[in-house]
């Protein structure tokens, strides 16, 4: 394993452990203060609510929720800067604040909190990146995911668990901000290899100089035969002529 190698896995493990410690310090937070942040959740059109945009991810409601979700979002985002790292900053963060905002906009009256919304958006994309690239392991990362995780798309119907207070909205708008971030950046960060054959009939539509795309030469105007004359003539005898003159 080579430097760079090494440097990729260990960047691709920090980001993820870093956001788990987070939102265990919150909860730690909670319980030595015996402060309920769920105040700073997302209150849907609530002037006041929009602060949970960037705050409810990190709060949970109890350790039971709070580790339903740190392991899943661990894996998700240490996959994400692993295979995606050109835009997994990008994904990231525009998954967590568009999840939010459109939870905001969208849900019913209530506090939503949890990481749960991160985690559907960032499974949704890695699952439909590797399908929308077709590149052999990024697929095999998403069956991954499918397997791992595919039992959370019951997640975004409420009448399966009617006992329980569960934000199917934010799990629904990840859904939706991982579906929408996978078809904007399917052409950014790693692509299927293509292979010579390949690149060799893409050759003649990229090189304008090509020999066969030069057009042949205009054919030049035919010129006329030129035209002889022959002029034959024959040598006539002088005529006699006669004086008449007076003797």
């Amino acid at each position: 394993m080579n430097v760079s190698e090494k440097a990729k896995i260990i960047n691709s493990i920090f980001y993820p452990t870093l956001f788990v410690v987070i939102i265990w310090l919150v909860k730690l937070a909670e319980v030595i203060f015996h402060y309920n942040f769920v105040v700073f959740g997302i209150m849907p059109l609530k002037f006041s609510g929009l602060i949970g945009i960037f705050t409810s991810p990190l709060i949970h409601g109890d350790v039971a929720h709070l580790s339903a979700n740190s392991v899943p979002i661990w894996v998700l985002m240490a996959t994400l800067f692993y295979f995606y790292r050109p835009i997994a900053w990008k994904v990231f963060i525009l998954t967590y604040f568009v999840t939010g905002l459109w939870v905001w906009f969208f849900a019913r009256e209530a506090y939503h909190i949890g990481a749960s919304g991160v985690v559907y958006g960032l499974a949704t994309f890695i699952f439909l990146s590797g399908i929308f690239r077709k590149e052999s392991r990024l697929m095999a990362i998403s069956m991954f995911v499918i397997f791992s995780y595919g039992g959370l798309v019951w997640g975004i119907f409420p009448q399966l668990f009617p006992e329980k207070n569960i934000s199917w909205e934010s799990h629904l708008m990840g859904i939706l901000a991982g579906l929408a971030l996978a078809v904007y950046y399917k052409n950014e960060g790693p692509q299927r290899k293509k292979f010579s054959w390949e690149l060799e009939e893409e050759d003649p539509n990229e090189d304008e100089n090509a020999y066969w795309r030069i057009p042949p030469p205009a054919p030049k105007p035919e010129q006329p035969a030129p035209i002889e004359v022959n002029y034959i003539y024959q040598e006539s005898e002088k005529p006699e002529i006669q004086d008449n003159k007076e003797q």
